[in-house]
């Protein structure tokens, strides 16, 4: 993660995200920066628009919450009724135990 923070920051910072400012920030940061994982950011942000992509990633985020939100409330919804059925079987119990001490 702290990978892709310091090309946060190169961004924000207006800098050219490469190898050698990735590291610099990593170092400053006393993170011990692996080349491997450098190279492999800095692959995958090549063809990467940062400021569009967080401005999608921004709008999606709250549309992907509300979805969440009516399967969150089904869920809860299967729990209440769960917990009627067993206390309606807990009651049936006692009043078959009941009748036995008649």
């Amino acid at each position: 993660m702290e990978y892709v923070y310091a090309a946060l920051l190169l961004n924000a910072a207006e800098k050219d995200i490469n190898e050698e400012n990735v590291a610099a920030i990593l170092s400053a940061a006393g993170i011990e920066a692996d080349d491997a994982r450098i190279k492999a950011l800095i692959a995958s942000l090549e063809d990467v628009d940062i400021e569009e992509a967080i401005a999608t990633a921004a709008v999606a985020a709250p549309a992907a919450g509300a979805a969440a939100a009516p399967v969150a409330e089904e869920a809860e919804e299967e729990v209440v009724e769960e917990e009627e059925d067993e206390e309606d079987e807990e009651e049936a119990a006692a009043m078959g135990l009941g009748a036995l001490f008649g």
